[in-house]
């Protein structure tokens, strides 16, 4: 087996303040397109990329313009990226899995893994058995579903969904599980937005956002709070962009100073070629990690002393001011400079700037939604909104920026361990049966369930559960102990290596790639961020013959599973997705005529009471202010508070390459971004090699991350960053936020140990800690160059 580490000296730091954010990410996407498709499937798809009659981009949920509106070139580079990834001229092949045994691919690093290529059959790993071998579409079906028929209880099966999914494929697939009578649905949603659906909820009745592109470009302020969306969501700066040259105000919050928010040289533009480009934010404070709550009450208090509130949208429209009001005016600004690590100065400028605007947008991400106190800071920055009158009004509202491509849109076609009864009522008349009201497991529960032996049964539609769940070890060990797993997956993942007794690779088509049935050529939906709802047609041939649509396994694995047991004809809506559609609109709320409208070049926006007439489904018929108390974090002597976060080389989990342009980070990822002062206090030097050990304290387990490379960054005293999935380790799968179960992955206690010499390492191999962490034995070591 070649060895593929990077070693230390390999990794070179440049100075992120010298990169913008924009053209140099042109020249390297196409690189990477003509690299892994060739010059022919590179013009094939880009050239379709976020186009009316082409496919919707897997790697975000930013909103796509106006059909009339888009360019030629739709797309950023991540999304070239993930293009590149998906339709690779790579292949994993049932003769690569004999080469290859279990134990062999656990040895190599995730971004080995995923430049395997595309997976070409399905495969299956049997009881003892040490590889994958080729299974038949047939039998394999017929496996999962006679596991499944024999488990004491449907609870026992749980079925995980990835923001990939299509409209149709999640609704058919969440018809099954009910069918087959569970709602254990764990979803990608329960790791990134839980938290602002479990607050939007409480405040303004629905757990989406509330603007649209339009209000981005006619905003006077925007605040962008635990967000990069140079990394993230790159096209949302062309966004900010044309907000900004209509005069718009940008405030950044945010630990680190991100190079997208400090400069975007816009590819499409002559002057972001050759000119200077965008100064993108006006102010940037860069706050103590989970400092948001407090912040944002601080803004509060001066908007009331100054009377900056819209008291007629107050009156009538919102409950509880009064409570909010009261509570916000006794805020200890000792306490807001301890938890901000701001000055009171900065946070009056912030104050002034959303003072001085008639219409302000409110964006956020995990940098938020991460935290124990995560519902509570959502809460507030919606308390803000509406104190500002900034809800159902053109160019302001609230804006959760989510990640994955139809998250949101999964979620609405009934994904949820939670579902409403309304749902459920109107699945019944549609379907003739009664589905399952127990609530059921979210990612937390469903990995206690795995680990605890209450649940034998793990599916997983698309995604990588045990790279994006938190406390690795785990989890990994909690899916290893299923009887069976089942993988519906594109390209190979740590999920596959990590397995039940009997494990199944079930291999699907991609957006890129076009369905054709019995019934014609074929197209599915996906809802951005914004809630507006589009088609999305491949426009590629599938990878292998043996490769099937997400939507034909799943109504397969029903007919396999609950067969004709309540009258559906699975393999007709697998035949005409039309049908689903039809199913659709007759039971999800907003989706009336479902058919006709997603036919319609850009399709269409489903409705949002708070946004659309100010109308909000809350208990008092009114948007609810919610007052929280300000909970500082306990931070012990001699540890740091770490946010897990991408690199700009990857998409969620999936590795791209290992470099990150916008932090000066060349070849490699296990490094960690600390203070100067912080690194001189705890005894180190830029550059030092330290293991990352993580304290929680609802348990005695020693969490370790090893071998990670210090690098001495501009964060604030006392915070620390370094990427996911190799941090995950240390977020213990009990810490979570109040209200919406979601893992802290922002809020990690840690103190770094120096990494012992090989001798070391040698004497203390056999007394490995419970929960530590040994991917540093095969992942790459990073270098420093400079």
């Amino acid at each position: 087996m070649a060895d593929n580490t990077i070693h230390e000296d390999e990794l070179e730091v440049h100075d992120p303040k010298r990169t913008a954010a924009g053209v140099t990410g042109v020249r390297v996407s196409l690189q990477r397109s003509l690299s892994h498709m060739g010059l022919r499937t590179t013009a094939r798809t880009l050239l379709k990329l976020n186009q009316a009659d082409g496919f919707d981009c897997m790697s975000c949920a930013w909103p796509d313009p106006d059909p009339e509106n888009r360019h030629t070139a739709e797309f950023c580079e991540n999304g070239a990226k993930a293009v590149a990834e998906e339709a690779t001229k790579e292949r994993a092949d049932p003769a690569f899995f004999a080469r290859h045994s279990i134990a062999d691919l656990s040895a190599h690093d995730e971004y080995w893994l995923g430049q395997q290529g595309r997976i070409t059959h399905p495969m299956v790993k049997r009881p003892g058995g040490t590889h994958y071998e080729e299974i038949g579409w047939e039998e394999a079906l017929r496996l999962i579903g006679d596991q499944l028929n024999s488990l004491a209880s449907p609870d026992e099966a749980i079925f995980y969904t990835s923001g990939r999914a299509s409209n149709e494929a999640a609704f058919l697939y969440q018809l099954f599980i009910r069918a087959y009578g569970t709602n254990n649905m764990p979803d990608c949603s329960n790791m990134c937005h839980e938290s602002s659906g479990t607050a939007l909820t409480e405040s303004i009745g629905i757990g989406k956002g509330s603007v649209s592109l339009r209000d981005i470009y006619d905003a006077e302020c925007i605040v962008i709070a635990g967000q990069n969306p140079g990394t993230n969501h790159p096209r949302m700066l062309s966004a900010l962009e044309i907000a900004k040259r209509r005069g718009a105000k940008i405030i950044a919050i945010n630990p680190l100073r991100e190079a997208g928010l400090v400069n975007f040289r816009n590819p499409q533009k002559p002057r972001g070629v050759v000119g200077k480009g965008t100064d993108i934010a006006d102010l940037h404070l860069p706050i103590k990690i989970n400092g948001d709550l407090a912040l944002f009450q601080a803004i509060g208090s001066l908007l009331l002393e100054w009377d900056a509130v819209d008291h007629e949208f107050v009156d009538r429209h919102t409950h509880g001011f009064e409570a909010w009001a009261e509570h916000v005016r006794a805020v200890d600004w000792d306490v807001v400079e301890s938890a901000t690590g701001l000055t009171r100065a900065q946070i009056t400028e912030a104050a002034e700037l959303i003072r001085a605007s008639d219409a302000t947008i409110y964006c956020w991400a995990m940098g938020l939604t991460q935290h124990r106190n995560a519902v509570a800071t959502i809460r507030e920055v919606a308390n803000l909104a509406l104190a500002r009158g900034d809800i159902g009004k053109r160019g302001a509202g609230l804006c959760p920026v989510r990640g994955h491509s139809n998250v949101q849109g999964d979620r609405t076609m009934g994904i949820w361990e939670r579902v409403p009864d309304h749902f459920l009522d109107a699945l019944q008349a549609e379907f003739g049966f009664d589905p399952p009201r127990e609530h059921g497991l979210d990612t937390v529960d469903a990995i206690r369930a795995l680990r605890d032996g209450k649940a034998t049964f793990f599916m997983g539609l698309g995604g990588n559960f045990v790279q994006a769940a938190p406390d690795t070890e785990v989890t990994a060990k909690a899916l290893s102990s299923a009887a069976m797993t089942v993988q519906v997956s594109t390209k190979l993942n740590r999920s596959h290596l990590e397995c039940g007794d009997t494990a199944l690779i079930l291999p699907t088509m991609g957006r890129t790639e076009k369905l054709v049935t019995a019934a014609g050529e074929q197209f599915v939906t996906v809802e951005d961020s914004m809630s507006a709802v589009h088609a999305s047609r491949g426009v590629l041939p599938p990878v292998s013959p043996h490769v099937r649509s997400e939507v034909t396994i799943i109504a397969g694995l029903a007919e396999a599973t609950v067969g004709r047991r309540h009258g559906i004809d699975w393999s007709a809506m697998a035949i005409d997705h039309n049908l689903i559609r039809h199913h659709i609109s007759r039971v999800v709320p907003g989706c009336e005529s479902y058919t006709h409208n997603v036919d319609r070049p850009g399709g269409f926006v489903l409705p949002h009471p708070p946004r659309d007439s100010r109308t909000f489904d809350t208990k008092s018929g009114k948007a609810e202010f919610v007052p929280s108390p300000i909970e500082l974090l306990h931070v012990p002597d001699g540890h740091l508070v770490l946010q897990t976060l991408r690199s700009h080389d990857q998409f969620n989990t999936t590795i791209y390459g290992l470099s990150d342009r916008y932090r000066g980070i060349e070849d490699g990822r296990r490094v960690v971004f600390v203070h100067p002062d912080d690194i001189a206090a705890q005894g180190f030097a830029d550059g030092d090699l330290v293991d990352l050990v993580s304290r929680w304290d609802g348990d005695d387990v020693k969490r370790v991350a090893k071998r990670f490379r210090i690098v001495s960054y501009d964060t604030p005293r006392g915070s620390a960053a370094a990427y996911y999935p190799e941090t995950n380790p240390l977020v213990p799968l009990d810490s979570t936020a109040t209200g919406s179960n979601q893992p802290t992955s922002k809020s990690v206690m840690v103190r770094l140990e120096p990494h012992p010499t090989q001798d070391e390492a040698n004497a203390g191999a056999a007394q490995d800690d419970v929960g530590a962490d040994d991917s540093h034995k095969t992942d790459r070591q990073p270098r420093h160059l400079s």
